[in-house]
Parts: structure tokens; sequence; C-alpha cells
């Protein structure tokens, strides 16, 4: 069980790891000839579940890049894909296979890949896997679908921030496991600025349309710096990406309503910087390594501090520097606590007003991290605080201390009968 910071490497910390494991005990067998029949059921020795398409794609395109020339095959299967396509890479012979949850159970009760040879599986985002929405799949996977147990895989599950309800579940899946921390778990990279600005629902909209006029000269590499602006709501990215194009500023929009192909195309138009503004939901909060991403701004702030950091980690990564902006409203105290706690942690300079909201906040007294514990993000193996987990356990720190999208949630706009402009918008 490893966690890190956001952008700090983990797919490479799990991909390495398993192409050596591959190439060491169960070489690729040579391709075979054109005359002989096609494979029907793909047996691969990895598995890296990921909980979304576009992260899937992502680990997908890093680890053939790592894998080059060594003849280890990979293969992604994702849901919104046509199956034909997927089922011709699975027959061509697959040693790792990266997929979604839904699409793999899928494929699995069609006869079209078996887990019996499963030596390596990788949970990537695991928290997120293991929540709510994803934790009945992917228990399916790992426990009834013919997967060897525990002791006989490898298992690897890797995330940013690890709250310790998720550790428990996560324990059914693994067997006398190390719980490795790199760096500040749970916190943000020094490198991402933090500013928060103290803003009504009504100003909100203008706010950010002066914020991004002041982001279009800006170049990362010689290339036109990006911003990625998260909100609350699907209907909420849509009407923002909207407003801001009738203002005059590219943008796209990304959310769990469009197809796969909006979404492919949304996250291209973005990366190549035709539309250098795209709005999102949480959808996008995990895993995505972008480039160019110079600015996030949180137009909603999330209800938890978890997906704050996870936000916030799309920009400040392998090294470089990033900005990140915050519209805190009145409606947000009950976060107040938690991320005064966090800027300081990072290093950052807290308000005085947050510091009032956060003085005032149940939420964050409640819910905040005690000093150098880890916390509810995972940096300390909930294990060592338990008085009744029995058996042995390795633990080890280095480099320091150790939600999924809502479409019927209330968004902070005011849509009227005649006109698309919430109140107080220009």
């Amino acid at each position: 069980m490893a966690c890190a910071q956001t952008g700090s490497g983990k797919t490479a910390a799990f991909c390495f790891p398993i192409i050596s494991g591959i190439l060491k005990t169960c070489p690729p067998p040579p391709p075979p000839p054109q005359e002989a029949p096609a494979l029907r059921i793909a047996s691969p020795n990895a598995l890296i579940l990921s909980p979304t398409r576009e992260l899937s794609c992502q680990i997908y395109e890093e680890a053939n890049k790592f894998s080059h020339q060594t003849g280890v095959r990979v293969a992604v299967v994702y849901g919104g894909a046509p199956f034909y396509q997927q089922f011709g890479d699975l027959e061509r012979g697959v040693d790792i296979l990266v997929a979604t949850p839904g699409r793999l159970v899928d494929l699995i009760e069609r006869a079209r890949v078996s887990l019996q040879t499963i030596k390596y599986l990788a949970l990537d985002e695991a928290d997120r896997m293991l929540d709510m929405g994803f934790e009945p799949q992917v228990r399916k996977i790992v426990e009834r679908m013919g997967m060897p147990p525990p002791a006989v895989r490898q298992t690897m599950l890797f995330s940013a921030t690890f709250p310790l309800e998720m550790q428990r579940l996560a324990a059914d899946f693994l067997s006398n496991y190390v719980c490795l921390a790199v760096g500040r778990v749970g916190s943000s990279s020094a490198l991402i600025c933090q500013r928060v600005d103290y803003i009504s629902d009504v100003e909100k909209g203008n706010h950010l349309r002066d914020l991004l006029y002041e982001q279009r000269a800006r170049r990362v590499d010689n290339k036109q710096a990006l911003t990625l602006v998260f909100v609350e709501t699907k209907r909420g990215a849509d009407f923002l990406e909207h407003w801001l194009s009738v203002k005059g500023l590219p943008a796209t929009s990304i959310h769990g309503d469009k197809t796969q192909r909006e979404r492919e195309l949304a996250l291209k138009s973005f990366k190549s910087g035709a539309t250098p503004i795209m709005v999102a939901t949480d959808i996008a909060a995990r895993g995505l390594d972008i480039p160019h991403v110079a600015h996030v701004i949180n137009f909603d702030l999330p209800k938890d501090i978890d997906n704050y950091v996870h936000r916030i980690g799309r920009t400040g990564r392998a090294g470089k520097s990033g900005l990140a902006t915050a519209f805190f409203t009145d409606s947000n105290q009950p976060l107040a606590k938690a991320l005064a706690d966090l800027m300081r942690e990072a290093k950052q300079e807290v308000p005085d007003w947050l510091l009032q909201f956060a003085d005032m906040s149940s939420y964050g007294r409640s819910r905040s991290r005690r000093p150098n514990s880890g916390g509810r993000f995972g940096g300390r193996d909930y294990r060592r605080d338990s008085s009744s987990w029995g058996g042995n356990y390795q633990a080890e720190t280095y480099g320091g201390t150790s939600a999924g999208e809502n479409s019927h949630a209330s968004a902070n706009y005011e849509f009227g009968h005649e006109s698309i402009t919430p109140t107080g918008w220009d």
C-alpha cells in the first residue's frame, strides 16, 4: 500500500516492477505466425485497475513506453469504446491489461478475459476505486472471478490520499503487506502556489473571466499555458463552458455525461492548446498528467479536502511550478479548517479571514489531522493505531510525515428563464 504526492511518479512506481517481474518470471512468448488461429481468451500476467477511462488510457500509454522493445504486450479496455476493437487487441495476446472495472467484468463474463494467470494486481487511485461506487465491482473482480489469492499474487495499491476507512477495506485484498509513505502524504506539492479568494456566488463568473484574461498571455515551455477549472456539477460544467466561449475565451468541458468520443476530443483539444481552458468535474481530478497546466481554479470548492488535494495536483507536476486558485464562499465554511491546515503544511500564506472561518468550523475541529499522525490521508499505517489488529506488518515512511461528481448536487448558478447568465455576471 503506497501513498505519495500527486505528480511524483506513482505510475512508474508500479509499472517498472511489474514489467521487470514479467521479464524475469514469465517472459512473453514470441508472436504467433500469421497462419496461427487468433487467441480467444486473454490471460494476462498483470492487471492494472483504475477508476476512469482517461486515467486507464494514460496508464496504458506510459506502460507502452516503459515496455518498449521488451516484448511485453500491453492492452487497455474501458467502457464507452467499441467492443470489436478491444476484442482484437486482446486476441493478439496481452501480458499487462489496464482496465476500468465495469468493462473488465463484462469481458470476463463474455469469456474474453481470464484472471487465472494474474501474478501482479495494481489498483491506481485505490481510495477512489474502493469508495461506495466501485467497491462491489472491485470485490467481484478480485474475489469471485478466478484471480489467484493474495498470498499467490503481488498486490499494489497506490494513491495520493488513503483515508483510514479505505485502508481497512484494502486490507481484504492484501496479505501481510507493507505500508509505504513517501513525502508529505495527503499534502500538496510545495511547487504549487495556493491562493484562496473570498468571493460571493454572484461575483464568481466575472472574477473567473478576469483571471482567465490575465492568463491568456502566459506561456509554459514556449507553449500556451493551460487552465483547468473545476466545478461541482455536470450541468455547471456545460453552462460555464458556454458562458466562457461567449466571452471570447476558448473553452471545452469534460464530465461523466459526455460520450467517450466527446471526452477524448475535449482532452485532445485542451492538451493541444486549441482550447486552453477546460471546465471539468472531479472526473478529471485524479491521476491525469496533462503537460503545461499552469493554473488550476476551483470555481466550486469540493466538499472533501482529499478531492481538493487531487484537483490542485493537476499542476505543479514533475518538478514544475504551478498556481492553484480557490473561490471561497460562505457555504464553504465546513472546509475552512482543513484547507487552512493544508496550506500551512505546504508553507503557503493563509489569509486572516480564512483563519477566522476555520475557528468557526466545527467540521475542521472534528476531522482535522492530529500532528504527525498522517490522519485521514493515510500517511500512517492504521494498524499502528488499532489495538484489534492481529498479525505482523512492516511500515516505512520516507521524506517526512507520513467523491465522485454529482449530477444532482445544487450548483451555485441562478439560471434565468430568458438568459443563460447567472445573476450578477456580466
